[in-house]
């Protein structure tokens, strides 16, 4: 797993019917490319970050479009961003027995 003091990145990118490639570093000036099998990811990519606890504010909403769109200047298509956010509300034992947990999850996609 992956423990506080860890910070790193990885990139599984994918084009058509191409290869799938993993791009991790670890924020120490290196990195490695992988060819890998993804099934999950038919064309694009996905980018995972790993964050330190005092990092949390690169989780937030608009720090994530603010740097996209910062070091995406030049590129010529579009880039978008999905947000799943998800909250969760407290119940009793007696709310808990007649309805389950609520999660609301909310999507965005943006261009």
């Amino acid at each position: 797993g992956i423990n506080a003091e860890y910070m790193g990145v990885t990139v599984v990118s994918k084009h058509s019917e191409d290869d799938c490639y993993l791009w991790e570093s670890s924020a120490g000036g290196t990195f490695t490319v992988t060819k890998v099998e993804d099934d999950t990811l038919k064309r694009g990519t996905k980018i995972t970050l790993f964050l330190k606890e005092d990092q949390q504010e690169f989780l937030e909403e608009r720090k994530l479009k603010d740097l996209i769109k910062k070091h995406s200047e030049f590129i010529g298509f579009p880039i978008s961003l999905q947000v799943q956010k998800t909250s969760e509300k407290e119940v009793t034992d007696d709310e808990a027995k007649k309805k389950k947990k609520k999660k609301k999850k909310k999507v965005l996609c943006v261009d």
